[in-house]
């Protein structure tokens, strides 16, 4: 099997209270198949997996299995820094059916050598028995899998491809040189879908495809069928999303848009935590240009929004919520007298007094949450 095209990886939907959110998951992968998806990729990084225990690991994996129904291939991911462990978890899931291929990132925090990397890949490999879909991200994990070493590791026969994120394209055409025709070379990074296909590439694992999977799988497609007109226009449109993904750590800025959208519940476990209000504000309006949320929503957000003041001075922490236009928050721009920067903090602007109580409930450390009379 080699992937091609399109494939997304998955945001894991939780409850507020930090619960997996299971009917949401359900929903989520029928609308990304039911988009025109080419993959689906359950528990990757995106899906914030190290915070997941290992039964929710698989059952994230099961879930995406069960609902796609063979409609599309499934690739579970299973990486850790502990090359036991990461072999472990990848006989797992090759046991599985319905998994038809296994993500592997590289050892975190760890930095291995590039010999330490091949010999954690190619033990992972060799007690699986199904397609391995190497993760080279240096910018998460710092070691960095070099040409060379992928070139190696594509020997080995069930070592089918590998998702590329170190923003190098001279490294990308190097691997797509090198490594054999049916080794699959994906973008790990969305703004750089096209280059990598230029250079050799087959299609990418996008975070973007989250909020965008048809247009994201069509500005794939359009690349490998030398569309370029069309590629380059799909590009044009969508790169604000694909950048204000990443204003602050993915998935955060994702779920935040997911949420605006309505597709999940805006919960994060620690150490994600809710983006702060100026990328709200931001994301709003991104997501509004591309059409995903209401304009008048956006454009009219210091008129009817809420904001949520969060006060960790003297005494219990406490959270106090405020419409946009309330006096004593000064139409939540600027502090209430008496409060120094160092002993508070704004949240929103939120469009839903709902979206307000909701993100009250996710703060840590508060013990007292209130509203004010403007509410």
């Amino acid at each position: 099997m080699q992937l091609r095209g399109c494939g997304t990886a998955l945001v894991t939907p939780f409850h507020q209270d930090g619960s997996l959110d299971e009917q949401a998951l359900r929903n989520f992968v029928s609308w990304q198949i039911e988009s025109g998806i080419d993959f689906l990729v359950p528990c990757g990084t995106t899906g914030e997996t190290p915070t997941l225990s290992h039964d929710e690991w698989l059952r994230v994996i099961d879930t995406t299995i069960e609902v796609a129904a063979g409609r599309v291939p499934i690739v579970g991911g299973a990486t850790s820094n502990s090359t036991r462990d990461a072999v472990e978890k990848a006989q797992e899931l090759a046991s599985r059916r319905g998994v038809d291929a296994i993500l592997t990132a590289s050892p975190y925090y760890n930095k291995p050598t590039q010999e330490g990397q091949y010999q954690h890949f190619k033990a992972i490999a060799e007690a699986a028995n199904k397609p391995i879909i190497l993760y080279n991200v240096p910018g998460r994990t710092a070691a960095n899998i070099e040409p060379v070493t992928i070139g190696r590791l594509a020997e080995i026969p069930n070592i089918a491809g590998v998702k590329e994120a170190s923003g190098n394209l001279t490294q990308v055409a190097e691997i797509c040189s090198a490594a054999r025709p049916e080794f699959s070379v994906l973008s790990g990074d969305d703004a750089m879908t096209l280059p990598v296909i230029a250079v050799g590439g087959v299609g990418v694992i996008s975070v973007a495809s989250n909020e965008i999977p048809h247009e994201m799988a069509e500005l794939t497609r359009a690349g490998l069928d030398n569309n370029w007109d069309k590629a380059r226009q799909i590009f044009r449109k969508y790169l604000p999303l694909m950048q204000g993904n990443f204003i602050e750590s993915s998935p955060m800025p994702l779920k935040a848009v997911l949420a605006m959208m309505g597709r999940i519940e805006e919960a994060y476990r620690l150490p994600m935590v809710p983006v702060r209000r100026d990328t709200r504000s931001k994301l709003q309006r991104i997501a509004a240009e591309a059409g995903l949320i209401a304009k008048t929503a956006a454009a009219t957000a210091d008129a009817s929004s809420f904001f949520v003041y969060e006060n960790w001075a003297a005494g219990p922490h406490k959270a106090v919520l405020h419409r946009s236009n309330c006096g004593q928050c000064n139409s939540g721009k600027a502090r209430p007298a008496g409060h120094s920067p160092n002993h508070a903090h704004w949240h929103g602007p939120f469009h839903t007094l709902a979206e307000a109580r909701q993100i009250t409930q996710t703060l840590p450390n508060v013990l007292i949450r209130s509203e004010c009379k403007c509410i």
